[in-house]
């Protein structure tokens, strides 16, 4: 424990107007089982403080997100879905219950500082796994040039210090000239707070943000799907009454393969038994009475998860 203390005050130490023609996901992708997890996932990169701060347009006191939604239905604007995992410094540990207050601008840029439209809070489950819906923040003047679309985040996991900072999106024509947004190295290095969107079946744009900070989880994953095993495809998704699982399993070892709900809680188990080293498929179908929405397939090995991938059940495909 001693160790594992003194590693993370070490990396302590060193440590989202509509979608413009100039602001596009790097990918449009009919599968929401593609970018559902880091690109690299080993580098854990540690979440960093935005040099703007919480900027002048936070108010504390927002509301819980009600299924996980922070802009209602008839939010003006462009769909948007962010998930992810928060995981301890060295992305040895998911971490739980972590306190995510999200606040931005609504479509036209502005905020709305009379009330808590386009404020919320949620929590991340007892995986480690947040996400919510709102709309594409809009562009707003700032100085001589307008601010990137962006996101403010408070980030608390229980008995640590909150993280306030931004986060971005690919292809915005201000990033390079935004002051915060453009910054490269550094305790306000923005480089992976700027995450590419992709278009779901559904037609909304979702982007996977891992968060990274100082924190107390449970075991979890960094680099260990590229020696361990991984999901390689989750189809058709979104689905309606059956999906299919291919994934592999790269040495001998007790295998589970588990489907949780957004709080957490294991709604399937598709298998759990000692594996060999090989590729293997596998099919969820659904009780009928299991509500739509969203939910994630973890693969674990010897009880430790390395792998995930988030789902849709819908009505129609």
């Amino acid at each position: 424990m001693q160790n594992s203390k003194n590693r993370r005050k070490f990396l302590k130490n060193i440590s989202l107007v509509t979608l413009s023609a100039t602001v596009l996901p790097v990918a449009a992708n009919n599968s929401l089982a593609q970018n559902n997890s880091p690109d690299n996932p080993e580098d854990c990169n540690i979440t960093t403080l935005d040099y703007y701060g919480e900027g002048p347009f936070y108010t504390p006191g927002a509301p819980q997100m009600q299924n996980n939604m922070l802009a209602g239905l008839n939010e003006p604007g462009t769909r948007l879905i962010i998930s992810g995992q928060v995981r301890n410094l060295d992305c040895s540990e998911l971490i739980q219950n972590t306190v995510i207050d999200v606040w931005h601008a609504n479509d036209a840029g502005e905020y709305d500082n009379t009330g808590f439209n386009l404020r919320g809070i949620t929590h991340s489950n007892s995986q480690g796994f947040y996400i919510f819906e709102t709309v594409v923040p809009g562009h707003y003047p700032n100085g001589g040039s307008f601010r990137p679309s962006h996101i403010h985040v408070k980030i608390t996991p229980p008995g640590f210090d909150t993280l306030t900072t931004q986060l971005y999106f690919e292809g915005d024509e201000y990033i390079p000239t935004d002051p915060a947004a453009s910054i490269t190295s550094g305790q306000y290095d923005a480089t992976h707070r700027i995450i590419p969107l992709v278009l779901n079946n559904e037609g909304k744009y979702e982007g996977i943000w891992d968060i990274v900070v100082d924190g107390e989880g449970i075991v979890g994953t960094n680099d260990l799907h590229t020696n361990n095993g991984m999901i390689y495809s989750a189809s058709p998704n979104p689905f309606t009454e059956t999906i299919k699982i291919n994934y592999g399993v790269f040495r001998d070892a007790n295998v589970s393969l588990f489907v949780y709900d957004l709080y957490g809680r294991t709604v399937a188990k598709l298998e759990e038994k000692k594996m060999k080293a090989e590729k293997y498929t596998a099919t969820w179908q659904p009780d009928s009475n299991l509500p739509n929405g969203y939910y994630f397939i973890a693969l674990k090995l010897n009880d430790l998860q390395v792998h995930y991938l988030k789902v849709l059940k819908t009505d129609s495909q």
